[in-house]
This record gives structure tokens, C-alpha cells and sequence, in this order.
């Protein structure tokens, strides 16, 4: 009997992977060659593991990146509509972000104190986004992880709760699943010895009864969701969830943290200014300096005040929150220009308007090729999922995402010169895009599929 993937046959998704990884080392042999260097010194090859997640049979070696594009150390050019996994969401390199780079480089590095530019960022953030009081960290990972003990310290609670199958960076509290009737350690976490079930609460995203349950224990002191789930597949949340979590988050006396990383392609502001949310702390990263490593929390004037009464209460001496090139002039320079001259409302229409023709274009595919697919989006962000519903959970998400096919399509793109995120399928719609390049990547989905139809047939 033959096996389907996702409405394919297997053999025909085998047939096609393998005609293209074959097809990937034609096209790159100076990414090869690079590939067998780095392997003496690096894991895996290169410099942080993630970038050997691509499915290629080695590392494709960038040479440049601008705009939505990138080229390769083989002459290879690509439409980049993974950017950086989130990081370049406004563009590679934006003009504006690499002018202030260059200009502060000139001036100092880091000094650990603040200059014009912090000034500046700190009120177009509270403009930007409704909350009135920041702090800045190098990463969403040190973001979530200072919220989470401001939320300890404030409300004495030593409990969190999220969602399964979430991600928020590299924080231990959060790589926690639901196994049964447990929560669990995830399993791929790698050397934690501690049962983070302890003080990690786990339920199902879009599971009110759930969240309501975790809540009542009275022992939780930060719920920390993104708005959308992003990193197991696009979940988005149901009609009126996030709205129901925080009013059961306040009748528990439990905060509230939006991890906005990825749904700031939601629109100016991001999904929680969008939506009309009202959280207690919002974090964002990776883009939010135009892809400069730097990320911000945000809060109200309320917990802001409590934090100045856990930080009375303590002796002087190390809070644990916080790191030395936190806001250093490098970061609050390109902070500053991200958000003043390139997170515009003018960009995001043009963004958004891209995603929606893109949009527009799969589902089109999608209901022609009689094809058990969907397409999910949040403003300038989309997946394409492989089943006929989208899932309400991460983990329906994770379970139905199905073996081969997708690394098959990416790679088939990636060697025609469109470059999707390797870890799903999302793609991601920049104001540099050009239109055209729109139409390239959705001719590039629908040829795939005619070539996966005529492999079947073989």
C-alpha cells in the first residue's frame, strides 16, 4: 500500500529529496569545501549547532546579506524570506541601523552608562508599544529570564506557567512539556539535572479551563505566553483567549508577560497593541534593533513601582539581573534608529500588504491542487501547515507536522533560489521585499507541487 505524506506519496517526497540534495551539492562546492574546514574546529561544522538545522547536506556559506536577499560564496543568489529566523524582519542591514553602527562605533563600544540615544529609545518605546517603563538585555532569552524574577520577587510566588511545546529562548524554566497527565523536562534539553516541574506549571495553549486550574493554586507568579504560538508551527489563539487568560491572570493575582519576539510582525506596536492587550510585562528581541543583538522588557508604571520595592528591600550586592553589556551605546544606537526610521507605519503597510498577497497565492494553490494544507498568518509572518484544519494547540501542531515533505520543499525552494525558515515553514515578508519576489517564491511552491505529482507518477 503506498504511504501518504500530507497527500503526497512517500516515494515521490523520497525521490524528490534526494534529486535535490544531489542538486544542493552541484550548486555549492565552495560552501562544501568551507563546510569540511569549519568541521575541525566547530560542532557540527559551525559556530552556534542551529546552523547545521538546515536539512542541506552541509551549511550553505553566506557571503553578503542586504534587503530581502542574500548571496552565497558560490555566486548563488536567494530571495530571503526566512531573515534570519525573525532577526532581520525589517530588512538585512537597514540603512538607517548600519549609519547610527558605524557612527557609534567611532565614539565607544560599551561603558556601561547611558547616553542621548537610551533617552531617545526609552520614549519611542513607550509610544511604541503603551507601556511606559523598559529595561534593555542582549537577548530575549535574558529578557524572559529577568522578567521571570521580577515576577518572583514581586508577588513571593515561585511558580511560572506557559504553554506547551512553547519557546522562549534559552530560559530553563520554560523547556517543559506535558507528558499524559505530567509535566516533564523536554526531552532534547540538554544537561539540566534539575526537575524544572517543580516550580513550571504546563498546559495547552487556547485551554482556558487549564490555564484556570494552574491559576488557582494561588503559587503562580507570571503567566509568559507569546501572543501567538510560533515556534511549533503558527497557533494563533482562539476568538477572546487572550483577552479570558488575562482577566483570570488578574483574579489570581498572577502577571502577565507577552514574549512578542516574533509576533512584532503583527502590525505598529506589535500583536498586544494591535489586539488592544493589556499585559504587565511585553519582552521583544531579535529584531527589535534591526536585527543588532539587543532586546527590551517592558512594564507598567504599577510594577515598576513594585520593583523599586524589591530592590529597597534587598542589600546592595548582585540581583542576578541584568549583565554588563546590557544597553551598551552600540545597542541603544541601532535601538534608536530601528525604531524611529525603520519599524514605521509605512513599512508595516507595505509588510503587511506582501504577506497578504502571498497569503492570497498558497491558498490559491492549496484549493487548486486539492491539497490537505493551510496557511496561517499574523500580519507579516506565515506558515504553511500540512493539514486540512489549522491546529488550537502546539502540541497538534508538533504531532501532525509530517516526516520528509517539508525539508523536501525547502530544500527544492533553497535551490531555486528562495530561502524559507529550516526549523517549519515560515516565511517572512520584509519592507525591502520586492513585490516580484513574492510571485518568485509562490510560482516556486506551486512548481514544487507539479514536480511532486510527477514524481508520483514515475
Amino acid at each position: 500500500m503506498t504511504e501518504i505524506i500530507a497527500g503526497m506519496p512517500r516515494a515521490a517526497v523520497e525521490r524528490m529529496l534526494a534529486a535535490e540534495r544531489d542538486r544542493f551539492t552541484g550548486l555549492h562546492p565552495k560552501s562544501r569545501a568551507l563546510a569540511a574546514r569549519g568541521a575541525a574546529h566547530w560542532l557540527h561544522g559551525v559556530p552556534m549547532h542551529w546552523m547545521n538545522d538546515w536539512g542541506t547536506p552541509f551549511p550553505v556559506h553566506v557571503a553578503e546579506a542586504r534587503g530581502a536577499a542574500l548571496a552565497d560564496v558560490d555566486g548563488n543568489r536567494y530571495v530571503d524570506f526566512c531573515l534570519g529566523d525573525t532577526g532581520a524582519m525589517f530588512g538585512h542591514s537597514p540603512a538607517p541601523v548600519a549609519e547610527a553602527l558605524a557612527v557609534q562605533a567611532g565614539k565607544g563600544l560599551t561603558t556601561m552608562l547611558p547616553g542621548e540615544d537610551a533617552v531617545a529609545a526609552g520614549e519611542l518605546l513607550a509610544a511604541r508599544f503603551g507601556l511606559p517603563c523598559w529595561q534593555m538585555a542582549q537577548t530575549a532569552s535574558d529578557a524572559n529570564r529577568s522578567v521571570i524574577r521580577w515576577a518572583r520577587a514581586m508577588t513571593g510566588r515561585p511558580a511560572i506557567l506557559v504553554f506547551d511545546q512553547c519557546y522562549h529562548g534559552m530560559v530553563d524554566d520554560t523547556f517543559v512539556c506535558v507528558d499524559g497527565h505530567r509535566v516533564v523536562n523536554r526531552p532534547g534539553l540538554v544537561g539540566q539535572a534539575a526537575d524544572l516541574a517543580v516550580n513550571t506549571r504546563c498546559v495547552e495553549f487556547n485551554d482556558l479551563p487549564a490555564v484556570d486550574a494552574a491559576l488557582r493554586r494561588r503559587d503562580v507568579a507570571l503567566v509568559l505566553a507569546e501572543p501567538v504560538m510560533t515556534n511549533a508551527g503558527m497557533v494563533l489563539p482562539e476568538p477572546g483567549f487572550l483577552e479570558s487568560l488575562h482577566d483570570l491572570a488578574r483574579r489570581h493575582r498572577t502577571l502577565v508577560a507577552m514574549d512578542e519576539t516574533h509576533t512584532l510582525s503583527s502590525g505598529v506596536g506589535g500583536y498586544c497593541r494591535v489586539a488592544g492587550l493589556e499585559p504587565d510585562f511585553l519582552v521583544a528581541g531579535k529584531a527589535i534593533a534591526g536585527g543588532y543583538p539587543c532586546a527590551v522588557y517592558g512594564f507598567t508604571g504599577e510594577v515598576e513601582q513594585r520593583m523599586r520595592g524589591v530592590l529597597a528591600s534587598k542589600p546592595a550586592g548582585h540581583s542576578g539581573v541584568g549583565t554588563t553589556l546590557a544597553g551598551n551605546p552600540m545597542a541603544t544606537a541601532a535601538l534608536h534608529a530601528c525604531l524611529e526610521s525603520v519599524m514605521t507605519t509605512a513599512a508595516y503597510g507595505r509588510m503587511i500588504a506582501l504577506a497578504e498577497r502571498l497569503e492570497d497565492g498558497l491558498e490559491r494553490l492549496i484549493e487548486q491542487e486539492e491539497l490537505p494544507w493551510h496557511v496561517q498568518r499574523v500580519g507579516a509572518r506565515l506558515e504553511v501547515g500540512f493539514t486540512r484544519r489549522p491546529p488550537r494547540t502546539g502540541r497538534q501542531s508538533v504531532d501532525a507536522l509530517p516526516s520528509l515533505l517539508p525539508e523536501a520543499v525547502r530544500l527544492y525552494l533553497l535551490n531555486r533560489g528562495v530561502i524559507i525558515t529550516p526549523f517549519h515553514n515560515m516565511m517572512l515578508l520584509s519592507p525591502e521585499t520586492p513585490s516580484a519576489a513574492v510571485d518568485q517564491l509562490a510560482s516556486a511552491w506551486s512548481q514544487c507541487v507539479t514536480d511532486l505529482r510527477i514524481a508520483a507518477r514515475d
